[in-house]
C-alpha cells in the first residue's frame, strides 16, 4: 500500500511540475512535444549516437543531401549540396555547394566548412565515425581524401562504391555541415571544438538551439532565414517525460502537443478522447531472434527451421506488443531499398513438430537470458510455451539489459531475443551485420556484427554478396541484389527477423504534418503546422 501511494504521488507530483510551466493550450507558433531524453550525451553531430540527440541535431545541421519528410519514399535529394557529379571511374563524387545558404551565426556555409566538418569526424573518431571511414578515410589520408575548391567538395574513395550508398551514408547526423570558423574559435587543447559542441551548436538547419538542460528539457527556437523557408513553429520545446502516464495526462489536458513514448494501452485510452488523434508510423528497429550456433541443439538446421514456426507472430503483435510492433521477416526494414516483404513463416506447432520428428530430435532443453523488459519477457515466455508444445524446454533467466548484452557480445547467450536499430539509411546497415561475418573465430572478436555474435558462419557466397551489393552502381540491380541477399538469408540463416517497431504517437488533432522520421531519419520539426 505504502509502495502503491507512493508512485501515485510521484506520478501526480510530475504531471502538476509540467502542468504549471506549461500552458492550458500551447500556443499557436511553438509545439511542445513529450518525449524520453534522457539518453542526451553529447550534442556534437561527429559524436552523438544516441536516438535523442540525433532528434536534435537532425534539426539544427544541414548535410550534403538530405531526406524530404513530405515525400519520404523518394529517398535523399540535394541538400547543401544542389548537384553531384560521380566520376567515370566511380571512385570520387563531387559536390556543387548551393549559394546563399548561412550558418545560425550569419557565416556564409561554404565547401570549405563541408570538407572541415567530414575531415574533423574522421580525425576525432567517435563512435559514429564507422559511418564515414567505410568508404577508406582515415586520420591519416582524409585531408587528401576530402577536398574542396572553391563552392566544390571532392570525396575519393577507396572503392568504387555504389553511389547511393555513399549518399545515403551522407544523410546521417555524423555528416551535418558544422561552422569551421565557430567550432575552431571555442577549440579547447586541440579538440577541434569538441568540447564546446557538446552542449552547442553551430549549424545552418531550421532551428537553432536555444537550450539543453539535461534530463529536463530541450528547446529550439526558429531559423527564421533557413533557406528552405522558415518553420511554422518558431519554438519547438522537447520535455523530458518518462512514464507513459504522465504524457497521456499532459497531452488530455492540452499542455503538449505530441507525446512519443505512450504504452498499448495509454494509446488506447487517448485514441477515445476528443481533440486527440494517434498517428502510427514505422521504424527501423527489428525485434529478432537470435540463435547461437555455438549450442548444439541450436546449430541443428532442422531446430532452426522448426523455431521458425514456434513464433505466434499474429498473437504477440494482436496482444501485448499489440500496435508497437508488426510481423516483418526481413533483416531490412520496411522503408529500405531492397526491403523483402515476404513472410514465410506462420505459427504451426504441428509443422515444427514434424520438421524435428523428421530429423530425429526428440527433444532438449536450453537456458538462455533475457533482458528484464517486459515486452522481451512476454516474447521469451510465449516461445518457451510453444517450444514446450514441441518437446523443447526453455529456461529463461532474466538479467538487466547491461548483463545479457556482456553475455551476448561474449557469445554467450543461447536464445537472444532484443532490437537492431540501423546505424544509417542505407540497407548495408544491416546487411553487414546480420548476413556478414566474415571471420566466424572468437579471436576475430566482431561484436559489432549480429552475425559473429551469434557464431552464425555465414556462408561464403552470402558473405561475397553483401559486398558486391556496396559497389553495384544501378540502384535497380543494387535493390534486386539485396532481396537475393534477403530470401537466402530467410531460407537458412539462425538470426531470425520477427517484428518491426511502430512509433505511435499521440498528437493533438490541429497538429498537422507530424514526422518522427520513419525508418530512415530522425524527427523532422520544420513542417510542423497546426490547423484551427
Amino acid at each position: 500500500m505504502t509502495f502503491q501511494l507512493t508512485t501515485r504521488a510521484a506520478l501526480l507530483a510530475s504531471a502538476l511540475a509540467f502542468s504549471t510551466a506549461a500552458y492550458a493550450e500551447t500556443p499557436a507558433d511553438t509545439l511542445v512535444v513529450a518525449h524520453t531524453i534522457d539518453d542526451i550525451i553529447t550534442l556534437d553531430p561527429a559524436q552523438t549516437f544516441e536516438f535523442s540527440g540525433n532528434d536534435v541535431n537532425n534539426n539544427t545541421y544541414d548535410r550534403l543531401v538530405d531526406f524530404d519528410p513530405l515525400d519520404m519514399e523518394a529517398g535523399f535529394k540535394p541538400s547543401l549540396a544542389e548537384s553531384w557529379e560521380v566520376s567515370e571511374d566511380g571512385t570520387s563524387i563531387t559536390f556543387t555547394l548551393r549559394e546563399g545558404v548561412t550558418f545560425h551565426s550569419g557565416n556564409p556555409v561554404r565547401a570549405e566548412d563541408a570538407a572541415f566538418s567530414l575531415r574533423r569526424a574522421v580525425k576525432l573518431d567517435k563512435t559514429p565515425a564507422f559511418i564515414l571511414t567505410q568508404f577508406g578515410f582515415t586520420a591519416d589520408n582524409v585531408d587528401e581524401m576530402v577536398t574542396f575548391d572553391g563552392n566544390t567538395l571532392t570525396l575519393n574513395l577507396d572503392k568504387a562504391y555504389a553511389p547511393s550508398f555513399v549518399l545515403n551514408c551522407l544523410t546521417a547526423n555524423i555528416a551535418s555541415v558544422v561552422d569551421k570558423e565557430t567550432v575552431l574559435a571555442n577549440e579547447q587543447d586541440g579538440d577541434m571544438g569538441n568540447g564546446w559542441l557538446n552542449t552547442n551548436e553551430a549549424g545552418s538547419g531550421a532551428y537553432a538551439l536555444a537550450t539543453w538542460r539535461p534530463n529536463e528539457a530541450v528547446q529550439l527556437t526558429a531559423n527564421e532565414d533557413y533557406w528552405q523557408g522558415a518553420p511554422a513553429m518558431k519554438r519547438v520545446i522537447v520535455r523530458n517525460v518518462a512514464e507513459s502516464s504522465a504524457q497521456r495526462l499532459l497531452l488530455e489536458q492540452g499542455d503538449i502537443d505530441v507525446a512519443r513514448n505512450l504504452t498499448p494501452t495509454d494509446v488506447d485510452s487517448v485514441g477515445s478522447v476528443d481533440g486527440v488523434k494517434v498517428q502510427d508510423e514505422p521504424r527501423g528497429r527489428m525485434m529478432y531472434m537470435g540463435l547461437n550456433q555455438k549450442d548444439e541443439l541450436l546449430s541443428n538446421p532442422a531446430v532452426i527451421e522448426a523455431m521458425k514456426y514456434l513464433v505466434d507472430y499474429e498473437g504477440i503483435t494482436g496482444s501485448f506488443l499489440k500496435g508497437q510492433f508488426t510481423t516483418h521477416q526481413a533483416f531490412l526494414p520496411l522503408g529500405y531499398l531492397g526491403v523483402l516483404e515476404d513472410q514465410p513463416w506462420s505459427y504451426d506447432v504441428e509443422k515444427a513438430k514434424q520438421i524435428l520428428s523428421d530429423a530425429g530430435v526428440e527433444g532438449g532443453t536450453i537456458t538462455t537470458r533475457v533482458r528484464d523488459l517486459r515486452e522481451y519477457i512476454d516474447v521469451a515466455q510465449t516461445l518457451q510455451a510453444s517450444m514446450a508444445q514441441a518437446g523443447l524446454t526453455l529456461e529463461i533467466e532474466q538479467m538487466t539489459g547491461a548483463q545479457v548484452l556482456d553475455a551476448y557480445r561474449a557469445r554467450e547467450v543461447p536464445i537472444f531475443i532484443g532490437e537492431w536499430g540501423p546505424d544509417y539509411s542505407d540497407p548495408n546497415t544491416n546487411a553487414a551485420t546480420f548476413a556478414f561475418n566474415p571471420d566466424n573465430s572468437d579471436e576475430a572478436n566482431a561484436v559489432g556484427l549480429l552475425a559473429w555474435r551469434n557464431a552464425y558462419a555465414v556462408p561464403e557466397e552470402m558473405n561475397e554478396a553483401t559486398v558486391a551489393a556496396t559497389l553495384e552502381q544501378d540502384a535497380e540491380k543494387r535493390a534486386q541484389m539485396y532481396k537475393d541477399i534477403q530470401a537466402q538469408y530467410q531460407a537458412e540463416a539462425p538470426i531470425i527477423p520477427l517484428f518491426q517497431r511502430i512509433e505511435q504517437a499521440g498528437l493533438q488533432d490541429n497538429v498537422q504534418n507530424w514526422f518522427s522520421g520513419g525508418a530512415v531519419t530522425s524527427v523532422i520539426y520544420r513542417q510542423v503546422t497546426k490547423g484551427e
